[in-house]
């Protein structure tokens, strides 16, 4: 069944009120009909079957019929600060980063970051991964859309980070040596529900001045496997690893 995301002041005892781009999806893309069935989740993560009543060309009505027990989010919290890339690489992380987990996305302006982003292109951009994130989440049936964070530079990074249980960054330099830290050994210390926040670097990497600003801030080095990983391709690797250590081997 298709699910959607029903904002939590559109649910009522026993129906569900859906109105704006999801009518058009419901309508002429899936032209879907009275009586027939979709998933729709709540805010806070929770889902329901529900079944069309009524469709009008700005609003469709839906009773819900059956609440499901079921969750497939990580059992850590996984946001992605991510050094602003060039072009549409940032998209590709936003939407595999939402199938395969994240909580949120922080979106930063780093030394070597080559695109710098004025505050109407910040909006606008905002905007559209809100929406991108959305029908990520939707395809992938999650039970809950990642949250989409203001761009910051790494003074607002640092300010973040204080509400986070682990502070890791992804720095190539310690994929070039011997004594490196490991971050599947960090990923096996993590409790259930912990918050992890993970920094990755634009093309160029960090600075070597962000990599100490960070690890005087509390945030670890770690090597991501010994080969040196392209900036959209970090995250995911990051993501996948924490699934399958806590959700495949059942180390959570």
């Amino acid at each position: 069944m298709q699910r959607y995301f029903i904002p939590a002041e559109n649910w009522a005892a026993d129906t569900v009120s859906i109105s704006g781009d999801d009518v058009h999806h419901m309508t002429r893309v899936m032209r879907f009909k009275e009586g027939d069935k979709v998933i729709c989740n709540r805010p806070d993560g929770k889902a329901a079957i529900c079944v069309i009543r009524t469709l009008d060309p700005d609003h469709i009505t839906a009773a819900i019929v059956e609440w499901l027990n079921e969750t497939v989010e990580l059992p850590v919290n996984v946001t992605i600060a991510q050094g602003l890339p060039k072009g549409d690489k940032i998209d590709f992380v936003l939407q595999k980063g939402t199938e395969l987990g994240a909580a949120g996305f922080i979106p930063f302006q780093s030394e070597r970051s080559i695109v710098v982003w004025d505050k109407k292109k910040t909006e606008k951009k905002l905007n559209r991964f809100a929406k991108l994130v959305k029908e990520a989440s939707e395809q992938s049936h999650r039970n809950k859309i990642p949250v989409i964070h203001p761009l910051v530079n790494m003074d607002g990074l640092i300010r973040e980070s204080n509400n986070y249980n682990m502070l890791l960054f992804a720095y190539e330099e310690e994929a070039k040596v011997t004594a490196y830290q490991s971050f599947a050994k960090a990923v096996k210390s993590l409790g259930r529900n912990q918050n992890v926040l993970v920094c990755i670097g634009p093309e160029g990497g960090f600075s070597a001045n962000e990599a100490e600003t960070l690890k005087a801030n509390g945030f670890s080095p770690v090597r991501l496997g010994p080969r040196i990983l392209r900036t959209e391709t970090a995250s995911l690797y990051v993501l996948a690893s924490i699934s399958y250590h806590l959700e495949e081997l059942g180390c959570e």
